[in-house]
């Protein structure tokens, strides 16, 4: 005989057994119930029901007996009941064996409230609408969720607030708001890019024009708190008109309380962020889109602070979306980062740059070294592209340039060198003659602090005159604009490495050198490196103006130039630099990345060096 007893204090709601029945083990005997929840009583064997010591309604106490079992099947010697009914063993030598679990249901056939979610699930998807899915792929474009699947690894995507529609229940039956408005236009959730982690954000073009609601904005601050807090990096694809007008299911005057701008800014210089456009950025969109770090957009994107209802509203004009930043003004204006044909080469290109961020490569391939002993032509005039440096030390195909179409002085990209993720600098003598503008002053600055805020080494290609001069640069604030070299140079925590492949003259030169020669890791030559104070015929002249003006106009005045020239040359070589130890080596092109990777294995990132003033 068993005795059934209460397993805890509660009320006995109702029997299913009476007594005289036979049950099998496992089956239900009783219900109880307490706080609210109900708790059934199993068999633990075959056996009849013999009595009810408490009747439906009455209270029981922990291990009050309830009923009496008497057993049926003989129960095997050594398994011991657990017991976690309170069923008390029968009398003599045998123990009662455990409660077997309840048998499970059929997990191929969902049950109703299993299949509510899925039924709801599926109006989230692009097949629930295969009209504006139709319309999108004929514009030539994805989906916001074709994105999100191309960027996030295999299986990897988990989706937070799916099931959020637009804020107007007030003014559309709910079928409507779940058919058109599918996750308020913004599907937000946590992906792997290239196996590690990332908030990913992409509003929806094809709800509502991928405008900025009342939702959508609650699920971005959601995840920028996740993407803070835990330090993930994040992607948005912002393309999308904005502020959103028409949700009317909270007292809203302005929404100019809404946290998500000040959050998204929040992000900069803590984790990498990551904004692509195709199509149609405007207003809130493209304010989301100017923080972030890097900006990919296509060829056929248009980027606007107003689209073109704000701008025929202010009264300044009537325009079509295709009239504000075009691409090729965005590009060139250094808005856009990173110019590409498509979503497809975007998605591409926002994996590659969050690699860099994401630890060394296990696996590279050096580019044939002898190679760097041609990037610089033997005669000193003659112009070169530098880029040709950047290829010919990056590990192959790691190469990744940034605002190739603003600031053109200075050459700015990311790279590896045996893996490890670098910032390149290089300036560029198809411009200039090299010399340093306003432009390519900010592009570089605002460079260093990229690299600065993320930990990555930077390597400088010093090929300069100097600062570019003249009425008209000044007229462009070229004091503050260079001036910010030397600032974000200042609280480099980075190492910093110069390699002078040509002309290093002047502040110019000192500013490619975070500050001076000796600021760097290491500022080594090449055999081509000449330096000075400034400009070497410009210093002849100057210095030796008196002795030139002495001697006749004509060839012997030129005569004395050229032999006066010909002697800063020589004293302004890279072997007297080295010599005098105003620079640490000359040293043969194709030893370079030895060097680099020797200085990158030696020197580490600092602490943070504190807040700075921008000279701009």
């Amino acid at each position: 005989m068993l005795e059934i007893r209460s397993p805890l204090q509660a009320q006995l709601v109702q029997w299913l057994v009476q007594p005289g029945e036979t049950v099998a083990a496992g089956d239900v005997l009783l219900i109880l119930e307490a706080m609210k929840m109900e708790h059934e009583v199993h068999a633990p064997q075959t056996g009849r029901v013999q009595h009810h010591f408490y009747a439906a309604g009455e209270a029981v106490a922990e291990g009050d007996l309830l009923s009496n079992l008497e057993l049926l099947a003989h129960i095997p010697r050594g398994l011991e009941a657990e017991n976690t009914n309170n069923i008390s063993p029968p009398c003599g030598d045998e123990p009662a064996p455990p409660a077997p679990p309840a048998p499970p249901g059929n997990a191929d056939a969902p049950r109703a409230d299993l299949r509510k979610v899925h039924q709801r699930h599926a109006h989230t998807l692009d097949a629930s609408r295969p009209e504006a899915m139709a319309k999108r792929h004929a514009q030539g474009l994805r989906s916001a969720r074709e994105n999100l699947a191309d960027l996030c690894d295999a299986g990897s995507f988990v989706e937070y607030g799916a099931l959020a529609v637009a804020a107007q229940s007030r003014r559309r039956s709910a079928d409507d708001l779940i058919q058109n408005t599918p996750a308020d236009g913004m599907v937000t959730g946590l992906g792997a890019v290239n196996g590690r982690r990332t908030v990913v954000m992409a509003y929806d073009a094809t709800v509502l024009a991928g405008t900025q609601g009342l939702r959508n904005h609650q699920k971005t601050d959601r995840m920028l708190g996740i993407a803070l807090q835990n330090q993930l990096p994040v992607v948005l694809f912002a393309e999308g008109g904005g502020g959103r007008p028409g949700d009317v299911d909270m007292p809203i005057v302005a929404g100019l309380h809404v946290a998500t701008f000040a959050s998204f800014a929040r992000l900069n210089g803590q984790v990498p962020v990551v904004g692509i456009v195709a199509g149609r950025c405007f207003a809130g969109n493209a304010a989301l889109l100017g923080c972030c770090d890097v900006i990919i957009a296509t060829r056929a994107s248009n980027i606007g602070m107003g689209g073109p209802a704000m701008v025929e509203g202010g009264g300044l004009g009537v325009f079509r979306p295709e009239q504000i930043g075009p691409s090729a003004v965005q590009h060139g204006n250094g808005v856009i980062d990173i110019l590409v044909e498509d979503e497809a080469q975007a998605v591409a290109a926002a994996k590659h740059y969050l690699s860099f961020f994401q630890g060394p490569a296990p696996a590279w391939t050096a580019p044939p070294a002898h190679a760097l002993r041609a990037v610089v032509p033997e005669n000193r005039l003659r112009v070169y592209d530098s880029r040709a440096a950047l290829r010919g030390l990056a590990d192959v195909g790691s190469l990744l340039e940034l605002r190739t179409g603003f600031g053109v002085g200075i050459h700015t990209a990311l790279a590896r060198i045996e893996g490890r993720a670098v910032g390149l600098l290089a300036n560029n003598p198809l411009h200039l003659g090299g010399a340093i503008d306003a432009d390519a002053a900010d592009k570089a600055a605002r460079f260093m602090q990229l690299c600065n805020a993320h930990g990555l080494p930077i390597v400088s290609f010093v090929d300069t005159p100097g600062f570019m001069v003249g009425p008209d640069t000044e007229a462009q604030a070229q004091v503050r604009h260079v001036s910010r070299l030397f600032i974000a140079a200042a609280h480099l925590r980075v190492p910093f490495f110069s390699v002078v492949l040509r002309k290093g003259y002047g502040l110019g030169s000192m500013a490619m050198t975070a500050g001076g020669f000796h600021a760097p890791v290491f500022t080594v030559a090449w055999p081509t490196a000449e330096f000075g104070a400034m400009g070497l015929e410009g210093a002849v002249r100057l210095g030796f103006k008196k002795e030139l003006e002495a001697v006749p106009q004509g060839a012997e005045r030129e005569a004395l130039f050229q032999s006066l020239l010909g002697r800063q040359y020589e004293n302004g070589g890279a072997i007297p630099m080295a010599t005098t130890l105003e620079i640490d080596a000359v040293i043969d092109p194709a030893e370079t990345r030895p060097w680099l990777v020797a200085g990158l294995q030696s020197a580490r990132v600092g602490p943070w060096p504190g807040p700075s003033v921008d000279a701009w």
